[in-house]
């Protein structure tokens, strides 16, 4: 397999699928002097990655001896190229590799270097990271068709298991799901599915023996006890840390101690529609201190209507017509009524006065804000309970979009007024600050004080650490979330601030962290649905055929549960078949619907035609795809 890339992903990309997945990578990158710059910790933390890696591949070779030196050979190989040219991917061996992942930061880069590789290798299997969404579609189309093609197909390889598949990612989409959730109240990590959204929540550690409530089933134990409320959040190697994917026994013994548990909730309704902020809502139309005024005038013309009608004895529709005319003065004046009736024209001529400056306010505000529905909103006095957002470059604006579309109130901060996500902010009409963070006041502007929650997620670790305790020292309740390259010192990190806050949550995640597994699960050929922090560890979540996989197929599903490695959350079966004896229908092609394994009969058997929504550890989702392989090759 070949990877090319210029940031920490590429780096983490390729490690992923070697100790994950034991895969041979030949890893492309720029020279030292052009490659994207991380934070300094970050780098470091990658050039010590990169030797570690270096250094299991020489004992790699040196161990297998004769035994497939010249296979393991490229196991480390690591090239220097400014740009990913026809030559360069040549060099890499993209003419005899099995996958290709480009994870450059240019969308252009990426595209053109895809285009190369597949008129290289028509049956390769590439993985782009894209931002642009749209576009993305369209090229993973166009990459299918051409190599359907060339191999004399005539069809998209992506729906009949030719391995020459295009897949397109982005590492923001793929990591904004997990950022938004974690900063949400009640809300953890959340997974869809076709007809399903499952959550995965985290429980706090409870009383001293006792258990967690698991939920449909529990997915983890968490590190946090109740002796220890700061936990271990424990880096990916390291030996502390979480327990992915517990049996029962497990759950039972784990008294005091915090857990993740699955949850299903129902659809919350439709996402907010894009054209919505082009005609504000009267609440924003209007300021608060006109509406009163509006309504106090509205209330005196109704109160005069029917005073006339009182004292005349008049219908309700001519005194309403004849206050309204007293009211803007083109009445004839009362010489000959009574003393009721004048006293009535003369009150409505002062409320007259009155209501015409009201007016006139009221158009100029809608002109304004109609004016400044595309410029950028300050925040309101009164916001409180709301998501600070640091950053609005990649990263960042998909985490806005995602917590708009849950309707959750957002205030941004951005030190760049020509930062990628500006435009969303201005679409979506969220308030945004403009400043540095680290400058005193900036913080202050966006209501920190009455947050609910801090998500920061800059390119500067140290600028989201100093945010972060900027915050806490406003409000030491804050839900914090940091974005944090470096796994040794995001652990540092979250136990120095859980210890000094133990009653507020507090989250470090790594962008690349989250993205690795997604992208590494495409290229070996897995959909990989969604990803879940689960402390510095991750627990994937996949669909997965069952033909093929004997620890699958022929079991029921608790016969196919293995702690520790993989547990099927729910499966897509054929209308009807799930009777509970697993009887093969003639018809495996008809309509298909998704079903929590739950809710099926206990003696369900899974079949080569199911296919399963599973929860698994990055090596019980790479031992799955290794018996597979292995089972496949003799023939």
């Amino acid at each position: 397999m070949v990877v090319c890339g210029d940031d920490g992903l590429a780096h983490r990309l390729a490690a992923e699928l070697r100790g994950v997945y034991r895969e041979q990578v030949t890893l492309v990158v720029p020279p030292s002097g052009r490659r994207v710059r991380q934070p300094v910790v970050g780098r470091a933390r990658a050039a010590s990655a990169a030797l570690l890696d270096m250094v299991n591949a020489a004992v790699n070779r040196t161990g297998n001896g004769d035994q497939g030196g010249a296979g393991r050979e490229g196991a480390g190989r690591e090239l220097e190229a400014t740009e990913p040219t026809e030559d360069v991917l040549a060099d890499a061996g993209v003419e005899r590799a099995g996958a290709l992942a480009l994870v450059y930061d240019d969308d252009e880069t990426n595209i053109r270097a895809a285009l190369t590789a597949r008129r290289l290798n028509p049956r390769l299997r590439l993985v782009l990271r894209l931002y642009n969404r749209r576009l993305g579609q369209h090229i993973e189309d166009l990459l299918d068709q051409s190599a359907a093609l060339a191999t004399g197909d005539g069809r998209s390889s992506r729906f009949d298991g030719v391995e020459s598949s295009t897949t397109v990612l982005s590492d923001a989409d793929t990591a904004a799901p997990a950022l938004a959730a974690t900063a949400l109240v009640g809300t953890s990590k959340i997974v869809e599915t076709d007809g399903l959204l499952l959550r995965a929540v985290e429980r706090n550690p409870p009383l001293p023996g006792q258990v967690a409530d698991p939920g449909l089933c529990t997915l983890a134990l968490l590190s946090a006890t109740s002796n220890d409320p700061a936990g271990a959040d424990g880096s990916e190697d390291s030996g502390e840390g979480p327990q992915l994917l517990p049996d029962a026994a497990a759950v039972q013994a784990a008294t005091g101690r915090g857990t993740v548990v699955l949850e299903q909730v129902s659809y919350s309704g439709p996402s907010l529609p894009a054209g919505r902020a082009s005609v504000p809502p009267f609440a924003e139309l209007f300021s608060r201190r006109l509406r009163w005024s509006l309504a106090g005038l509205a209330a005196c013309v109704v109160a005069l209507a029917v005073a006339l009608m009182v004292v005349t004895d008049d219908h309700p529709l001519h005194a309403t017509y004849v206050t309204m005319l007293d009211l803007f003065s083109i009445n004839e004046p009362a010489h000959n009524a009574d003393i009721g009736r004048q006293i009535l024209q003369l009150l409505s001529g002062f409320v007259g006065l009155l209501l015409l400056p009201v007016l006139l306010a009221a158009v100029l505000e809608a002109l304004g804000t109609f004016r400044t529905a595309t410029a950028l909103r300050k925040p309101p006095r009164g916001i409180g309970g709301h998501v600070v957002l640091l950053g609005l470059g990649k990263i960042g604006t998909r985490v806005l979009t995602r917590l708009r579309e849950m309707d959750i109130p957002v205030v941004c901060v951005e030190a760049d007024p020509e930062a990628r996500g500006m435009a969303t902010a201005r679409r979506l009409r969220v308030p945004v600050v403009l400043g540095d963070v680290t400058q005193e006041g900036v913080l202050e502007a966006a209501k920190i004080h009455r947050a609910h929650s801090l998500l920061a997620l800059t390119s500067v670790d140290t600028t989201n650490l100093e945010a972060v305790l900027y915050g806490r020292s406003v409000r030491s309740g804050l839900r914090v979330v940091l974005r944090l390259y470096d796994d040794d010192f995001a652990t540092a990190v979250y136990r120095t601030l859980r210890a000094a806050h133990p009653g507020a949550l507090t989250r470090s995640r790594s962008v690349t962290h989250l993205a690795a597994p997604s992208f590494a699960g495409a290229m070996v050929g897995r959909q990989i649905l969604g990803a879940i922090p689960v402390e510095r560890r991750v627990l994937l979540f996949a669909a997965v055929e069952v033909a093929g996989h004997p620890q699958l197929e022929g079991r029921t599903v608790g016969e196919a549960f293995r702690a520790g490695a993989w547990r099927v959350l729910a499966l897509e079966v054929a209308d009807g078949s799930a009777s509970g004896e697993g009887e093969a229908d003639e018809d495996v092609d008809g309509p298909r619907e998704s079903r929590l394994v739950w809710d099926l009969p206990d003696t369900y058997v899974l079949r080569g035609e199911d296919r399963v929504v599973l929860a698994a550890t990055r090596r019980g989702l790479a031992e799955l795809l290794g018996r597979r392989t292995r089972q496949r090759s003799p023939g």
